[in-house]
């Protein structure tokens, strides 16, 4: 494997420094039916804010990724181009090879810490999930999240886990010191297409029960409708189940988002389509002639229909992970300094 310039961006992996050597990397397995045929890569990260590259179309500068490789084993996954980077496989290896920067909390505080930090908006999940089912082991992002709060650092996550609800009471906190921008992806309802195409994420609706508590504790949370996958999720009557859960969920938004194939992801996306739905093969090739996204007409008319439906149910404006700040009365609450400018992340 290669283990030296591992960055979360092929625009970086030239940078000059290695984020970690091959000599510290600890290789492990786990004998539980949770982790079954999974290995981790253990290593002790030197960087974890990440800067994304001028030319991305993500709204934000910073990321932090706690996790290479994912176990929602999603099959259109754009990140799985980013385990070649390191000689593993985009395949079954990106499900099921995942490393593990055990020292993320560390390292973050440190560089929060720094005097060259201005204290900008860091998002995660944007990546892989930083709520997969190996944050229920490695528990990185309780570290995380109080790291940022220490630093009233305003952040947002994106998330298809769960498990985010396990951190519900530190969220809590941390919007009270900072804006805190929460959306959680759900693409479709439909339970058949989720089996196939996300096996190893928790079905739609647990996602939107995630939406709903989120809710409850004064946390707004918008959601990701993605990916609307072409002529499997985007039958107009599946996009109103879809935002009409979502409405129900409470959802202070929704933003579809069309799949888009990146080359790692259009390879073994294409070769599961060839498996489960080879009259559609030809179809994707037409839609995807000109590269890794829909053509503009596409994305436009699902747009449309979902804006629309979301006017009906009764959403506000597209705007994923809108932040929120979580009230308390004046006389609870001790003298704070002035808290950051809020930040309005859109995950698209």
């Amino acid at each position: 494997m290669r283990w030296e310039n591992l960055t979360d961006s092929d625009h970086a992996r030239a940078a000059d420094t290695a984020l970690f050597g091959a000599d510290a990397v600890v290789t492990r397995t786990f004998d539980t039916p949770e982790f079954r045929g999974i290995t981790f890569h253990e290593v002790r990260a030197r960087s974890i804010l990440n800067r994304v590259p001028g030319a991305s179309r993500m709204p934000f500068e910073w990321t932090v990724n706690p996790y290479r490789g994912c176990t929602h084993a999603c099959v259109y996954c754009f990140a799985r181009k980013t385990h070649s980077y390191l000689d593993l496989d985009t395949g079954l290896g990106f499900d099921s090879q995942i490393v593990v920067k055990v020292n993320a909390p560390e390292v973050l505080r440190r560089q929060l810490a720094s005097r060259r930090w201005q204290g900008e908006h860091v998002a995660m999940g944007t990546n892989v999930d930083c709520y997969q089912r190996a944050e229920g082991r490695y528990r990185l992002m309780p570290g995380i999240i109080e790291a940022l709060t220490e630093r009233a650092n305003p952040f947002s996550i994106l998330t298809k886990g769960t498990l985010i609800l396990r951190d519900l009471d530190l969220l809590t906190r941390a919007a009270r010191v900072t804006e805190v921008g929460i959306s959680v992806s759900v693409g479709f309802t439909d339970a058949e297409l989720w089996r196939t195409v996300e096996p190893g994420t928790p079905a739609p609706e647990r996602r939107l029960e995630v939406v709903r508590a989120l809710g409850e504790r004064g946390i707004g949370c918008g959601v990701l409708m993605a990916p609307v996958i072409p002529f499997l999720g985007d039958e107009p009557a599946q996009l109103r189940a879809t935002v009409r859960a979502i409405a129900a969920a409470g959802a202070t938004s929704v933003t579809p988002l069309v799949l888009h194939l990146r080359p790692g992801a259009r390879e073994w996306f294409m070769a599961w389509l060839g498996r489960h739905h080879p009259h559609l093969v030809r179809r994707y090739e037409r839609l995807y002639a000109d590269g890794a996204y829909a053509p503009k007409w596409y994305q436009r008319r699902i747009t449309r229909q979902v804006h629309d439906l979301a006017r009906e149910y009764g959403i506000g404006p597209a705007r994923a992970g809108m932040p929120r700040r979580v009230a308390e009365p004046e006389h609870s609450r001790p003298a704070e300094p002035a808290p950051p400018e809020p930040v309005q992340l859109s995950l698209i």
